[in-house]
């Protein structure tokens, strides 16, 4: 799910970069060190949207650097357990399949595949094949998936997901 926040962030400057362009060199390394983070607590930061405040820098004793808090406003992508997610498989394999949803990285058990569904190692590229033959997942297809875990570390977040329930699996033909 997608969510737009307040967030503050702290901007470490070098003297160097006093003078007339200060501030648009605060905005910047801000855009750079905060799109594209994850944080546990928030998820994933997808853009920052606006700079609500840059408060007045702090010089550290001994170094010369400047600290300036910036509060902004950010979008986020935050997975749930039970959420619904439309994604894109990138690798198969005879214990499950990895999908990508955006940055969110899920893995889908085998046994959360539906049972008329095979592995097939001599497919090229391997895929799960519906016994009649009607349905194949392969890598760069599409599918919707159900989350049912997620578990958050310090470089992110990653899902394990499922495709045993109404109206999950293949998206599209």
């Amino acid at each position: 799910m997608f969510y737009h926040i307040s967030l503050e962030h702290e901007i470490l400057l070098h003297p160097r970069y006093f003078g007339p362009q200060l501030i648009e060199t605060v905005k910047q390394k801000l855009y750079t060190e905060v799109e594209g983070t994850c944080t546990g607590k928030y998820g994933f930061v997808i853009a920052v949207t606006t700079i609500d405040d840059i408060g007045s820098g702090t010089i550290q004793p001994g170094q010369g650097f400047v600290v300036y808090p910036v509060k902004y406003k950010a979008i986020v992508f935050r997975p749930f357990k039970g959420e619904v997610l439309d994604a894109t498989v990138k690798q198969v394999n005879k214990v499950g399949m990895f999908a990508e949803i955006g940055p969110l990285s899920c893995f889908i058990s085998h046994h959360s595949i539906p049972a008329d569904m095979q592995f097939c190692p001599n497919g090229a590229p391997p895929c799960y094949r519906a016994i009649n033959g009607e349905s194949v997942i392969a890598a760069e297809d599409k599918i919707r998936l159900k989350i049912v875990g997620t578990r958050v570390d310090a470089t992110g977040i990653f899902a394990i997901g499922t495709l045993m329930d109404d109206y999950l699996g293949l998206v599209g033909s």
